[in-house]
């Protein structure tokens, strides 16, 4: 085993995310990852290439998937004895991935790996009723055709009827856009700063389309070439006329203008060792620095369910010495709009930083102009388990293209939780 080392992010590759029922509506898991991996093999020339690690995941998974990554590696121009296995951790998905696989290079395991995630709330699981799952373990277990038969005769009508997938916690019976709708009001952030702060996110993912930002981190799909729910013509009066969806007057303040879409897609990041780039005469965007993952108690309202990263990214910077003024990029998952800017207000709180999150003091406010600055996921979308993926590949591209400097990434999850990273370059 060698000294540690960091791992580099040489580069990334994913698919353009699509609205839930819209353009992969037809398109399951496995297909959109091997989409995604194939497109960077081809774009780093990796075809009979083995790795030493393809870790993916997803959220929204079949049964049959149990093996994700290990088939959509074997489905992919890789050597077909590169190992590969499933993580998850709900939104954090590829980060739990990629801080793995970059684990594994820094102590010398392995030279290379991928990190990667998909999901498609198009092609979830649809749920069975208990009653249902029953009788149908019985019929399988019948030996004769009589007992196969008073099995399914105890079967009624209600009993065929999928159980509707939910979106509430199990542990305190709200949504995440309820949940969102309680922390809003708890920090003071109004509509009209989240609609706002939407439709931001929108201009600038169009811009960054534009610049061509994109041309070495996306592979099309089944025809789409940009991420179907970016909105070209929204407009903060739009964005205004939109009726609540989550949370109950007064205090309703979360639209579907200002939240993230279902939708579909995957991503994936190769990682490397220097020494493996160079002798390829691949480029190195940036380096991993570090992670830190943290979880909050959200279950009896002593936090928000998304304030994870509130917590996870002061004891990260705590960690190297480093507040918000010493990075040149931020890039915060955009659950919600009403997410991010909790999370900021949160960061410029001293009492908050000193009493919760455990630090010396605030972190400082943070430029908006640093912040998510090629759009982020209310406008690109949110296939759970790729956003990580996703937005580590555009920050290591943003980073490469000012020639240097540091970038942090937080996303927040289902479950209280988040996971931060701090890339530098």
């Amino acid at each position: 085993m060698t000294a540690a080392r960091r791992a580099a992010v040489v580069g990334a590759n994913r698919i353009p995310f699509g609205r839930v029922g819209g353009a992969y509506a037809s398109v399951g898991n496995l297909e959109m990852l091997t989409a995604a991996l194939e497109g960077l093999v081809a774009r780093f020339s990796l075809q009979g290439e083995r790795l030493g690690e393809v870790s993916a995941g997803a959220v929204l998974k079949h049964s049959r998937d149990f093996n994700l990554a290990r088939d959509a590696v074997l489905g992919s121009s890789l050597r077909p004895d590169t190992p590969a296995h499933d993580v998850q951790r709900a939104c954090a998905t590829s980060l739990e991935a990629l801080w793995g696989v970059s684990n594994k290079i820094a102590l010398g395991q392995i030279d290379a790996g991928v990190a990667a995630g998909v999901d498609s709330a198009s092609d979830a699981p649809v749920v069975v009723t208990d009653r249902l799952r029953a009788v149908l373990s019985r019929v399988a277990r019948a030996r004769t055709i009589a007992e196969r038969a008073r099995a399914l005769l105890a079967l009624r009508p209600a009993d065929l009827v999928p159980v509707a997938s939910g979106t509430a916690d199990r542990h305190t019976g709200l949504s995440m856009g309820e949940h969102q709708s309680l922390t809003n009001r708890r920090w003071g952030i109004t509509r009209q700063a989240q609609d706002e702060f939407a439709l931001a996110s929108h201009r600038r993912l169009a811009a960054a389309y534009e610049d061509g930002l994109f041309d070495d981190l996306m592979t099309p799909l089944g025809g789409l070439t940009r991420d179907e729910p970016l909105r070209l013509d929204t407009s903060l009066e739009r964005l205004a006329a939109l009726p609540t969806v989550f949370g109950a007057p007064p205090d309703a303040t979360v639209t579907a203008g200002n939240a993230t879409p279902l939708s579909d897609g995957a991503a994936a990041v190769l990682l490397a060792s220097d020494e493996w780039a160079a002798a390829r005469g691949l480029p190195v965007l940036a380096h991993v620095v570090d992670l830190e993952a943290a979880a909050v108690d959200y279950t009896g309202g002593a936090e928000g369910l998304l304030m994870g990263g509130a917590y996870a990214v002061p004891r990260l910077l705590a960690r190297h010495g480093l507040n918000l003024a010493d990075l040149d990029l931020v890039e915060v998952h955009e659950a919600f709009a009403g997410t991010v800017l909790t999370t900021l207000a949160a960061w410029a709180d001293a009492d908050f930083c000193r009493t919760r999150a455990g630090v010396a003091d605030a972190l400082g406010e943070v430029d908006r102009s640093r912040l998510n600055v090629a759009g982020s996921s209310l406008a690109t979308g949110h296939p759970f388990a790729a956003t990580g993926a996703r937005i580590v590949g555009t920050l290591a591209a943003l980073l490469a293209r000012r020639g240097g400097g540091r970038g942090l990434v937080s996303v927040c999850t289902a479950g209280g939780q988040a996971v931060a990273l701090l890339l530098e370059a």
